[in-house]
């Protein structure tokens, strides 16, 4: 099933001049779903969510074409998330559209210390309320902005999108560290697009959408270095226990609704 990410891909690989090749320079065959390779295929473990929640996704160059991008992982999980390239020179109007529309309250999830302070948040602007029964909406839906992208990246489109100027500053400052190993980085308490995102669900209350992406973040670097080390995958490990878990607690919740 297409979804932002894979649509932005797809728009990118159809403007390439030449294949993206892999760390080592050895082109793959890959699954069009999730990027892996057919053995270690993840797309039969997708889950899907409705959320109250919506993420945009503003994704540098080359990064989704990257088979370890989580901005993907997102996409699958999250039903309402948006793509866009990043370019300094232009701004695409569906992304304007999206930052404008009243059902959205949108803030850009940054480090708080590279923003003006009367920008700086704690708490999403939503217009929901968190009860013990959820996520209630009193107005509009939160959407978090999520710069997708190295860091030097990430701070170059803070820096550089004039339009992400008037919209507020959510500043996370999480008591946990990053468990994502596909990438390297020298930033304490750097965390991969995905992890950010299961941050932001649960900040409005939406702990089952997050705890499932987290899950799901787990499995996906599981197949991931098992395919890159050659070995099989163990679908009965407590990685692939706790997404099933979660992904059959959404089905029970979705009968109930119905």
């Amino acid at each position: 099933m297409s979804h932002a990410v894979s649509r932005l891909r797809a728009t990118r690989v159809a403007r390439s001049t030449k294949p993206f090749l892999d760390r080592g320079g050895l082109p793959k065959v890959r699954c069009a779903g999730c990027r892996l390779i057919p053995s270690h295929c993840l797309c039969a473990l997708r889950p899907v969510l409705s959320t109250q929640a919506g993420v945009c996704l503003i994704m540098a160059d080359i990064e989704p074409l990257k088979p370890s991008n989580t901005g993907w992982l997102i996409a699958d999980v999250v039903a309402d998330t948006a793509a866009f390239g990043w370019a300094r020179t232009e701004v695409d109007p569906a992304l304007l559209a999206l930052l404008a529309d009243p059902q959205w309250s949108p803030c850009v999830v940054f480090p708080g210390e590279f923003a003006a302070a009367e920008r700086v948040i704690s708490d999403p602007p939503c217009g929901s309320v968190v009860t013990g029964a959820g996520v209630v909406p009193t107005g509009k839906r939160p959407l978090f902005v999520l710069l997708d992208g190295t860091w030097s990246e990430a701070r170059k489109m803070f820096r550089k999108s004039p339009y992400l100027d008037h919209l507020p500053v959510l500043s996370l400052q999480p008591e946990q560290l990053s468990r994502y190993r596909l990438r390297r980085s020298n930033r304490d308490h750097h965390f991969c697009t995905a992890e950010v995102a299961a941050l932001c669900l649960e900040q409005v209350g939406e702990l089952h959408a997050a705890q499932t992406l987290e899950a799901y973040l787990d499995v996906f670097v599981q197949h991931y270095l098992q395919a890159r080390q050659q070995l099989p995958v163990d679908m009965a490990d407590a990685v692939h226990q706790r997404l099933q878990g979660l992904r059959q607690r959404q089905g029970v919740a979705t009968d109930a609704l119905a």
